[in-house]
């Protein structure tokens, strides 16, 4: 993409973490800013940062796990600043870990509605208007960003059904890819996949709605879940702020495959080769022998 200025971006989960840094690059770089968020103070906050330093923001509460409500986003987009060049599909909930037999039916629910479902509502919603937007300009360049994690290249034990949702991402924006090239030049679309970064996408219960909250307390290995990602979370020493400057940089680049930590993909190596020679799934912890010993002993205890 040749230049930012001038042109409009969506963000969705704008009010924190990357889709904040997202917008903060943005307003840098002189786009026009249509921002999402389930969370109204920390949306409101960021609005108004960025309007103070001179930006064009149009701000709406969204949840993004409901169709209706990304298409009024996309409606507002449209109706404010035309199609947009850059979609940051990015919303994404953590929290619900655990084994997988101890996740309840609204466990699923709320992080498939989100981290999914809230990215094929994107994708399906606004990337017509962007194809639209490419057959009658030719100059027009247009680019999403799905935000997957690198738990959608590999399969870390005791948070499966967050595994299942980054894993759909991946998928999901692999196969855009494909279908944008067979039809267009002027549209294309990367997976940002980030590894351990501190946000707060471990406090999201704070947003979790009523209707999809558990009764009860959390089960040991959920307790645990919540824990260990918690903890490995707050001490990444990559900031949202770089992770947001290295997903710009690849927009630009057109690079497809945007990584936080290059140094985690051993790991990924690891489980394709065990894929293509049939091999069972490798050891998750066997760089790490004493964390895996440490998770199963207390598992088996409780």
């Amino acid at each position: 993409m040749k230049s930012l200025r001038g042109r409009t971006a969506v963000i969705t989960g704008a009010g924190s973490g990357f889709g904040r840094e997202f917008a903060r690059i943005g307003a840098a770089a002189g786009m026009n800013l249509v921002l999402a968020d389930i969370e109204e103070n920390a949306l409101a906050a960021v609005q108004a940062e960025l309007a103070g330093a001179g930006a064009q923001v149009l701000a709406r509460k969204t949840n993004v796990a409901e169709a209706a409500a990304v298409q009024e986003l996309a409606d507002a987009t449209v109706a404010r600043f035309g199609a947009p060049h850059l979609v940051f599909n990015n919303a994404g909930v953590g929290g619900t870990g655990g084994l997988l037999w101890e996740n309840s039916a609204r466990d699923w629910e709320w992080t498939l509605g989100v981290n999914l479902w809230g990215v094929i509502h994107g994708v399906r919603i606004f990337t017509p208007l962007m194809l639209a937007a490419a057959r009658a300009d030719p100059g027009y360049e247009g680019h999403l960003v799905n935000t997957a994690s690198m738990a959608g290249l590999l399969t870390p034990p005791n948070m499966g059904v967050y595994n299942v949702t980054k894993h759909g991402v991946v998928a999901l924006t692999e196969t855009l890819y494909q279908d944008l090239s067979l039809v267009t030049t002027q549209v294309s679309c990367s997976v940002l996949c980030p590894y351990f970064v501190p946000t707060g996408i471990f406090q999201s219960e704070r947003n979790r709605p009523a209707a999809l909250t558990d009764d009860g307390g959390p089960t040991v290995s959920q307790a645990l879940a919540r824990e260990m990602g918690q903890k490995a979370v707050t001490s990444g020493k990559v900031s949202a702020a770089q992770v947001a400057q290295m997903t710009f940089e690849a927009i630009g680049e057109r690079r497809f495959y945007i990584y936080s930590h290059p140094n985690a993909l051993g790991n990924v190596e690891t489980r394709m080769r065990a894929i293509v020679e049939g091999r069972n799934p490798p050891d998750p912890y066997a760089a790490r022998p004493e964390v895996g010993a440490a998770l199963r002993e207390r598992l088996r205890g409780a």
